[in-house]
């Protein structure tokens, strides 16, 4: 049986710190149920410092032939976001048409929630995650003098709203959760694109009667993430919403530190790419004190995705152990373990 090929790019930050210990538990998970051969790149803010691009000209054609992506995080400091953005991550995403982003948020057994009384949370928002507000299409008129003026536009199609939308009730329909999804837009304020969205959203759903629906606008699915945060199941949201609101339904769950996502050609034609939530954290970097379940969570979405449920199952399952445990935590859930510890953990948990 010939390998899985997975593209590692560990980037920049913290991302240097959990990818290599999240291929350790996929190692031990897999046992030998499958080979895995490993690829690293050193794409990133140490690339574009030395070439003064993130990646290579040719990294959509390397990456193409992989069966999966997997990033750690990338960013720095003295390297502006949107040059990361799009020196990275949306060319792979856009290539790949990784329109898909999925990210659940589950309060697990044994971690605190900053609410006082949140209730069982487990929900998944899935954001758009090829067009919106992230299409970079606008530009300036009389740059660097007083009357500068900046054109940006959010770019919606019936075609990219509509996939997602099926993909995100579909996803519905094969949890075992509520059976709910919840559409997030700004339709009163943004007349034309998400104002499609929401015909689109109402035209889709006819066709799924088993699944109920709620349509909010994003102030007020902000405002009922903490309010009310066990009644969500899948959300679905564009790719600047699903983005923020993503953000706090990590938070709620206990900590950044365990939000893991997918970017996901849900028809395989491509490489998919999985990442945690976090980001670089250069705050924290190179301390040793980084959460690495996300990454490790991640690593089971990925190994779901590319056929391997059970091992992806003995990951989820060996994760929580330790969390409900309560022994082995890092700093952002209140603990004092390390990095390479909480892996310790994971690993004996398998």
């Amino acid at each position: 049986m010939n390998p899985i090929r997975i593209a590692v790019i560990p980037g920049d930050g913290v991302g240097k710190e959990v990818v290599p210990e999240a291929i350790r538990v996929v190692e031990a998970a897999l046992a030998n149920q499958a080979e895995i051969a490993w690829t690293h790149f050193p794409w990133g803010a140490d690339y574009y410092f030395e070439h003064g691009r993130m990646m290579p000209e040719d990294a959509i054609d390397t990456l193409r032939a992989f069966d999966s992506i997997f990033l750690g995080a990338i960013g720095h400091p003295q390297v502006a976001d949107h040059i990361t953005l799009n020196g990275l991550l949306l060319p792979i995403r856009r290539a790949f048409d990784q329109y898909a982003n999925v990210r659940p948020a589950v309060l697990y057994k044994g971690v605190p929630s900053p609410l006082a009384n949140p209730g069982p949370i487990d929900m998944i928002v899935v954001r758009e995650n090829t067009e919106g507000e992230y299409a970079q299409v606008g530009g300036f008129v009389h740059s660097g003098f007083p009357a500068e003026v900046a054109v940006q536009a959010g770019v919606f199609t019936r075609h990219g709203i509509e996939r997602i939308i099926r993909f995100a009730f579909d996803l519905a329909r094969k949890r075992n959760g509520k059976k709910r999804l919840t559409s997030v837009t700004k339709s009163n304020a943004q007349g034309y694109g998400l104002v499609l969205w929401d015909r689109v959203f109402a035209s889709v759903a006819a066709d799924y009667p088993d699944i109920s629906t709620e349509e909010l606008l994003v102030d007020a699915a902000a405002m009922n993430f903490v309010r009310r945060p066990a009644s969500f199941d899948v959300v679905v949201a564009s790719n600047l919403f699903g983005d923020i609101l993503s953000d706090i339904s990590a938070i709620v769950t206990g900590s950044i530190g365990l939000a893991a996502s997918a970017n996901l050609d849900p028809e395989r034609r491509f490489p998919s790419m999985f990442e945690p939530v976090h980001g670089s954290a250069p705050d924290i970097a190179g301390k040793g004190i980084v959460n690495p379940m996300a990454q490790i969570l991640s690593a089971a979405m990925m190994l779901e995705h590319l056929g391997h449920p059970a091992a992806a199952a003995r990951i989820d399952t060996a994760v929580r152990r330790v969390l409900a445990d309560a022994k082995t935590r890092t700093p952002d859930l209140g603990g004092s373990s390390r990095t390479t510890e909480v892996t310790e953990a994971v690993l004996k948990a398998l």
